[in-house]
């Protein structure tokens, strides 16, 4: 019990109490910002919707964010060495210079020493660091349309090549393909059975599963793959009015989903995932129901293969088709949560049902 990572509902109660027992053990991803924050920051704590909890800096600045520069996570409040302070703050003040091992040694500082001491405080060396940011910067500088060889400038590179692997490492494209393009957004949704991760672009919704699907990497680099393009963090109003239609779904409200849906999948997976959406709230159905609803009554081993490909949990019901004689089977969130879903269903049908029947009465 003791290793058992915190609820984000204690992280977040700790972080409002600005808790110094969590200094250096954990850290705030502020979405709406793009910065990571130690839970004694001393700046106006932000809504809980926009918090991420990460037990590593490593983990912060691998997910894309930066460093707050008011209370300084990457730095320890007690015993931090005078190298690894030093360093940070040359940093800070050349985000976008190639540092190189030369450059440490001009500093008068011993190049093992500074490797042991950002290895042992950060999980990564200084150089590694200072790589990730000139990339980020580099990265910002491209989606909003200027040239690959003057963002390359911007971020240091003096080789062509290295700046188009450093890229492409990370986001799974050349520098030139980025340029004007609008990357994928990837934010967390807090749910009543665990968070969910909401990827979308302006306009449509790419991908809603839970944080615990174990298919969930696979599907995201599939994601990444398809889209030909990278996934940072960050919302959308796309993912804004998910969340909202969310919170009323999980509240009782059977208003059903408008948000738009990007178009993936092969055809057939599409026709499948259309008539999954036709199953109304409260009801079920077999996957032979199913492959007799789309004029398919021999390919039901097919529907529950697209059902399994399915990657907008609740949105497109997959958890509304069930095995044979009705057993709970086949869902990627986990069953437990398919009947939690079930039943959260038929209770909000049956308290809906009255008022419309005294509507009708009245009416």
């Amino acid at each position: 019990m003791l290793l058992e990572r915190p609820s984000d509902d204690v992280y977040y109660d700790a972080l409002i109490r600005r808790d110094a027992a969590y200094d250096g053990f954990a850290y705030v991803c502020v979405t709406s910002t793009g910065i990571f924050c130690r839970f004694t920051c001393p700046a106006r704590k932000p809504k809980k919707e926009n918090c991420v909890f990460r037990e590593t800096t490593a983990e912060c600045l691998d997910a894309g964010f930066r460093a707050c520069k008011r209370c300084r996570p990457m730095l320890r409040m007690k015993g931090n060495e005078p190298t690894v302070a030093q360093l940070l703050d040359a940093l800070d003040r050349e985000p976008q210079r190639r540092w190189r091992e030369s450059d440490i040694e001009a500093l008068g500082l011993d190049l093992s020493t500074v490797r042991r001491a950002f290895k042992r405080q950060f999980g990564m060396s200084f150089l590694e660091i200072a790589r990730q940011r000139r990339v980020g910067l580099a990265v910002e500088s491209l989606v909003t349309g200027s040239d690959v060889i003057e963002a390359q400038l911007d971020a240091g590179f003096e080789s062509g090549s290295g700046f188009r692997a450093a890229i492409t490492q990370l986001f799974g494209e050349a520098p030139q393909s980025l340029r004007g393009k609008t990357l994928l957004k990837a934010d967390w949704i807090e749910t009543p059975i665990g968070p969910m991760m909401a990827i979308a672009c302006d306009h449509a919704l790419h991908l809603l599963e839970f944080i615990d699907r174990p298919a969930l990497p696979a599907e995201i680099r599939r994601l990444q793959k398809t889209n030909g393009c990278g996934i940072v963090m960050g919302r959308t109003t796309v993912t804004d009015r998910i969340e909202s239609e969310l919170r009323r779904y999980f509240d009782g409200y059977n208003d059903g989903f408008s948000t738009p849906l990007a178009g993936h999948g092969t055809p057939f997976e599409r026709m499948v995932w259309d008539e999954l959406r036709r199953i109304p709230a409260g009801t079920v159905r077999s996957y032979s129901e199913q492959a007799n609803a789309i004029g398919r009554t021999s390919a039901v081993r097919a529907v529950a293969r697209a059902n399994g490909a399915n990657q907008i949990a609740i949105v497109v019901p997959c958890h509304r088709v069930l095995g044979v004689n009705g057993l709970l089977t086949g869902y990627g969130g986990g069953l437990w949560r398919k009947r939690w879903l079930l039943e959260h269903e038929k209770r909000m049908v049956a308290s809906l049902t009255p008022m419309t029947e005294l509507q009708e009465r009245r009416a």
